[in-house]
């Protein structure tokens, strides 16, 4: 997963890319049955929009990778709409989350439509804003240093 996501450790939510391509993404999610987020016997459903975010952290780590780069964070700016079917995500369920490129532009800004299928059922979608900075841009630094 490294060569997709930045992210690590228990912050990596999604388990398996399995389809990029120039306008979408396709991930899955094993719902452990501990972890970070687990409550009652679930994943609580707002956690969606993460592992929407994820997807797309994917489909940006490919993109990099096409101009010689590789995954680097970014920012999940806002979403609209999510809706929700259940409360949470039950554990040992496994999840199908895909998204889709509507609009990137050259400064990174972008926005995709983007759904949680589960047992063939779409359980969760929403539209989520990013921001993916521009090659050497690092905001995360702090106080300057290089």
């Amino acid at each position: 997963m490294e060569d997709w996501i930045p992210h690590r450790g228990a912050m990596r939510l999604i388990d398996r890319v399995l389809e990029v391509d120039a306008e979408h993404s396709i991930a899955e999610v094993d719902v452990p049955f501990d972890g970070l987020f687990v409550r009652d016997g679930e994943v609580p459903a707002w956690v969606g929009i993460e592992y929407m975010a994820q997807t797309v952290s994917a489909w940006a780590g490919a993109r990099a990778r096409t101009q010689g780069g590789g995954p680097r964070a970014g920012l999940l700016l806002g979403s609209r709409r999510y809706e929700v079917m259940r409360g949470g995500f039950p554990c040992g369920a496994r999840l199908r989350v895909e998204a889709h490129c509507e609009l990137i532009g050259a400064n990174g800004l972008g926005q995709f439509a983007c759904r949680i299928v589960m047992d063939g059922e779409e359980v969760a979608s929403a539209r989520i804003a990013v921001y993916d900075p521009p090659e050497g841009v690092d905001f995360l630094k702090i106080g300057g240093a290089a």
